[in-house]
């Protein structure tokens, strides 16, 4: 089964655990990159069972549309009834590293008003330990160096992102060789930092569920 496969299995699988809970009235957040988008297409089979959807980034609203599901601004919606969403990394406790795609801010904003956050990946991202994928960290630009100078500061080597935007403005500085022991204690040391806008962990508000694609099917992961 090759990488592509898996996610699309895995995101069928999504919709199967989904499906359950919807209501005419339910709201889904859907995240971005290409798993995501995976799991747009499928989403787009059961539309007629809910609402509409929050997009964490204009990429996925342009896909969402496309598939004539509504898109709402977040401001207007009063909860989200589940949160779907892949990783770059997860951990054991269901610790993620996200912000491959450039839209951690906005991913971790809908994360965190959903009631359930729904992980799907494939086996690649299963990790012991966070770290081995660059953290990226969105920043204000007239803080990019002074940022960097800290992150060095914490035995991190920022990498700036060159040539890239993220949808709220900001740049992004990929971080490596951070020793991620404590993911929670280091996403909010992290956020700290004048100039940040937010890190890509997400421990403090991580996974309630893993679904990960692997050789064998789709395996289901809870703490």
């Amino acid at each position: 089964m090759t990488q592509d496969e898996m996610k699309k299995a895995v995101a069928q699988a999504a919709v199967d655990y989904i499906k359950p809970k919807l209501e005419k009235d339910s709201i889904v957040g859907v995240g971005t990159g290409s798993t995501a988008n995976f799991f747009i297409d499928a989403l787009a089979e059961i539309k007629h069972l809910f609402d509409g959807a929050v997009a964490s980034s204009d990429a996925t609203a342009e896909r969402l549309h496309q598939h004539g599901i509504p898109v709402y601004d977040l401001n207007n919606v009063l909860d989200i009834e589940v949160y779907v969403d892949g990783a770059d990394e997860f951990d054991p406790r269901l610790n993620l590293v996200k912000g491959g795609g450039g839209a951690l801010t906005r991913e971790k904003i809908v994360a965190a008003v959903a009631k359930e956050f729904v992980c799907i990946v494939d086996s690649s991202k299963q990790v012991d330990l966070l770290g081995a994928f660059p953290l990226p960290v969105e920043v204000i630009p007239m803080a990019r160096s002074q940022v960097a100078r800290e992150l060095v500061k914490m035995d991190g080597m920022p990498v700036w992102r060159e040539n890239f935007v993220t949808d709220n403005g900001n740049l992004i500085l990929d971080v490596h060789d951070l020793e991620i022991i404590n993911p929670k204690a280091l996403e909010r040391e992290l956020n700290n930092i004048v100039g940040v806008v937010t890190n890509g962990l997400f421990a403090n508000r991580g996974a309630d569920v893993v679904l990960m694609g692997t050789e064998d099917g789709v395996q289901t992961l809870t703490l």
